[in-house]
């Protein structure tokens, strides 16, 4: 059992993810405590020319975890395993590695009329705040981390996971509502800021669910990404386009939100016909 040798390829691999990937510290902590968790109990060592990764140990260690965990944290060893085969070219073989399923979740989008029933009464920042989120299907450290100078005439330029780009079309009433926003409120680097420093998430996130709540709603930042997403494709936009639009890797990525159309479409349609107010003849 080489334990060193693994966590140094562990120490390898976070920083790999921080400096050449891009990836927040946050989420860069979340694997070095799987790493750490893993590495602690399970045995690495060489057998016949190749490298043998036996995490049994730490499938016992994680057994009574939620199965989302379980999945999160096979998720962050098998990561670290391909960044070892492709960056340190060691043949490794895993064991103990089966993959558990779980139930996909669908996204609860708000109905698009309590969003404006809140747009109504709110300020000129809430409402920004709102239709940012909204509008562009942001996640909310994107809009926290959102620059003046990524704002242009019709377009918006996020910044996204791993350091990716995209270009975001500007609606004219959110153009028009950023301009009068920062002729009242005079940012200097960021849309939103606070003692000339960004907004962070948390801060954000605060004043969106006192909005919402105020109105008799609960409501996330991340619901209002699902509305945005649910609405464009519920009013017949392309799948292609709205994962474009997320910054999502893969279609596959969206396809939850076209489940969530599907399952709306079956409540509709038990609603309205004739036959499914009838008992059954047989």
């Amino acid at each position: 059992m080489k334990s060193e040798e693994l966590n140094g390829y562990c120490g390898a691999f976070l920083d790999y993810l921080l400096d050449v990937r891009g990836y927040s510290e946050a989420t860069v902590e979340t694997y070095e405590i799987a790493l750490r968790q893993m590495a602690e109990v399970s045995h690495f060592y060489e057998e016949e020319g190749q490298w043998v990764l036996d995490i049994t140990p730490f499938r016992f260690q994680i057994v009574k975890n939620s199965k989302k965990t379980i999945v999160k944290k096979l998720s962050a060893v098998r990561s670290l395993v391909k960044y070892m085969e492709d960056q340190c070219h060691l043949n490794v073989k895993v064991i103990s590695d089966e993959s558990i399923k779980i139930p996909q979740s669908l996204p609860k989008p708000i109905e698009e009329q309590y969003i404006d029933e809140v747009l109504e009464r709110a300020t000129i920042e809430e409402k920004l705040l709102v239709l940012m989120l909204y509008g562009l299907g942001l996640r909310i450290s994107e809009l926290s981390s959102l620059k003046l100078a990524n704002i242009r005439s019709g377009w918006v330029e996020i910044h996204g996971k791993g350091n990716k780009v995209r270009q975001l079309p500007l609606l004219p009433q959110l153009q028009t509502l950023i301009t009068l926003y920062v002729e009242n409120r005079h940012p200097k680097t960021y849309l939103f800021e606070k003692g000339n420093v960004p907004m962070n998430s948390a801060q954000l996130r605060y004043r969106l669910t006192k909005l919402f709540k105020a109105s008799g709603i609960k409501a996330t930042p991340h619901q209002l990404r699902h509305s945005f997403a649910t609405h464009l494709l519920n009013h017949g936009a392309r799948i292609a386009d709205v994962s474009e639009l997320l910054g999502h890797e893969t279609m596959a990525t969206t396809q939850v939100y076209t489940k969530l159309g599907s399952v709306k479409k079956m409540q509709e349609y038990m609603k309205a016909h004739p036959l499914a107010k009838r008992e059954p003849k047989i």
